[in-house]
């Protein structure tokens, strides 16, 4: 019991915390400890890489074993004798490894994904916080705080905010939700590595048919695996948060079709870019980056739309009574 209360007064103490009076601590915290991971990770792949010079096939191959977005390319393995059932085996063992990889590496993309969305919903929070009802920052006052409402205003793709101004504390860290985010990533990498390697085999990128190849497989990914991957992810979202059938009725009800919209105005592009103008070694880095944004966006969207059905409704002029 006395842990759990230390526990809580340090959580507490570094959510209250803030670094030149802006960004969160902990959310600083946070995002080092995965970006430290990240670092390792990619260390590993490029060990993997150095040691098998031949893994990235030209045709951006997942065949084998590796990321949905930068695969490795297959080699026959035939258990015939004795004297290669070792190497085979060795072969089995690093491709398995390269998958748990990728696995882990789609989770904490993730996580940094989601440590970046509640950064940004905390420091947006704060900065209206600071000001007097119906004067929120500007960019003398402050140039983030400021940025980050306009760009959520003049967002084309979404009725309402998301990031609802409140003028309630900034929301402390909440680790639950970055853990559902990391899990779902890392559930998600085997079918789309899977998926990727079927659009592989169907389409084959080679000097003859590179260009369209490459679109092929766009349109594939964005007719099918992009409407799918979404129903997915709102559903798993909901489910996760104790949600039922309802709520992820209303969920896909609101979210699924301007959500959808935006992913056909970003990856359509992102994808033909990656194919074709990316060299190979940067085609993995590339999506990843873009990946990070893309899925702080859909963590943005999911808990506005949480917050939403959550809060209740006020009368007007009716006070904020905090019991805190």
């Amino acid at each position: 019991m006395s842990w759990d209360l230390t526990r809580r007064r340090w959580m507490r103490r570094l959510n209250s915390k803030y670094i030149f009076d802006r960004f969160p601590l902990l959310h600083a915290i946070v995002f080092i400890i995965e970006m430290t991971i990240i670092a390792r990770l990619t260390s590993r792949f490029n060990q993997f890489y150095n040691e098998r010079p031949g893994a990235f096939s030209k045709s951006h191959s997942p065949n084998a074993a590796g990321s949905s977005r930068g695969g490795f390319e297959s080699r026959p393995c035939f258990h015939t004798s004795r004297t290669l059932s070792l190497p085979c085996a060795t072969m089995a063992n690093k491709s398995a490894m390269a998958v748990l990889t990728m696995m882990v590496t789609n989770a904490v993309l993730a996580g940094v994904a989601d440590t970046v969305a509640q950064s940004i919903t905390a420091v947006r929070q704060r900065a209206v916080r600071k000001y007097p009802p119906g004067r929120g920052p500007n960019a003398r006052d402050d140039f983030v705080a400021y940025e980050i409402h306009e760009l959520d205003r003049k967002n084309p793709l979404n009725e309402q905010e998301l990031i609802p101004e409140s003028r309630d504390l900034p929301p402390p860290f909440d680790f639950e939700r970055l853990t559902r985010f990391m899990a779902f990533g890392f559930c998600m990498a085997p079918l789309q590595f899977k998926w990727f390697g079927f659009l592989e085999r169907c389409f084959p990128i080679t000097k003859k048919n590179a260009y369209q190849s490459a679109l092929k497989r766009v349109a594939f990914d964005q007719l099918i695996f992009a409407p799918f991957g979404l129903a997915c992810f709102f559903t798993a979202m909901t489910l996760a948060e104790g949600g039922g059938k309802r709520g992820v009725y209303e969920k896909m009800r609101d979210l699924y079709v301007p959500t959808l919209k935006a992913n056909y105005v970003l990856w359509p592009a992102v994808q033909v870019i990656n194919f074709r103008l990316m060299p190979v070694s940067l085609q993995l880095p590339f999506v990843s980056t873009v990946g990070i944004a893309w899925t702080a966006y859909l963590s943005l969207t999911n808990a506005a739309e949480d917050v939403q059905h959550t809060t209740p409704h006020r009368a007007p002029g009716s006070p904020d009574i905090r019991l805190s």
